[in-house]
């Protein structure tokens, strides 16, 4: 099981529907993000290598993405 920006994906989802559970990415973002790391979106997360998770978080680390707790943070102010 993938574990990404503090949220466990679900192992049988595809990866492009799978990074649509962390707050923040949408359909569209995840589609973009995929294509900038060279990942099949029909990849099953359970399918993913340690390099493809550890490139994920790299591209979701990035400043241009607001996920999860700070995203949640600015919304409540």
């Amino acid at each position: 099981m993938a574990r990404i920006q503090g949220v466990d994906l679900p192992a049988n989802k595809r990866i492009v529907i799978g990074l649509t559970y962390i707050f923040g990415i949408g359909r569209s973002t995840s589609e973009k993000i995929l294509a900038r790391t060279s990942i099949d979106p029909d990849l099953r997360v359970k399918d993913l290598t340690e390099a493809q998770n550890s490139t994920l978080r790299d591209e979701l680390n990035k400043a241009e993405y607001k996920t999860e707790g700070t995203l949640r943070a600015e919304l409540s102010m």
